[in-house]
C-alpha cells in the first residue's frame, strides 16, 4: 500500500475541490432568476441538476471525512465490514473506500 501520507494528501485535495464546487453551486442556486416563464422553466431544471450534484458532493465529503477519521484511528485500508485489507488498486481508484471488493460485491 502507498504511504498513508499520500492518501491523506489525496483526500484533503479532493475535499478542497469539493468545497469549491459546492460553494459555486450555492452561488449559482442563489442567483436571480429570469422573469420570462420559459427561461424560468429551464433555470429550474438546471437548478435541479445542480442540487443533485450538491447532494452527491455532500455524500462524497462525508465519505472523505470518514476516511480521514480512519487514517487518524489507524484503520485506513482495512475493510470496515470484514477486517481484511482493501487492495491498493481499490484505494488508488477510490481512496475514501471503506469496504473491500468482496464486501461490496456481497454474497
Amino acid at each position: 500500500m502507498k504511504d498513508l501520507a499520500h492518501y491523506k494528501d489525496v483526500l484533503l485535495t479532493r475535499k478542497r475541490e469539493l468545497y469549491g464546487r459546492l460553494h459555486k453551486i450555492d452561488r449559482d442556486l442563489d442567483t436571480l432568476k429570469s422573469s420570462d416563464s420559459g427561461e424560468r422553466a429551464v433555470e429550474r431544471e438546471n437548478d435541479e441538476v445542480l442540487e443533485e450534484f450538491g447532494a452527491t458532493g455532500l455524500k462524497e465529503l462525508a465519505a472523505i471525512d470518514a476516511a480521514l477519521d480512519r487514517l487518524a484511528a489507524g484503520t485506513f485500508g482495512t475493510c470496515a465490514k470484514c477486517g481484511k485489507p482493501i487492495s491498493a488498486e481499490r484505494l488508488s481508484a477510490v481512496p475514501q473506500a471503506a469496504l473491500c471488493e468482496e464486501c461490496i460485491a456481497g454474497p
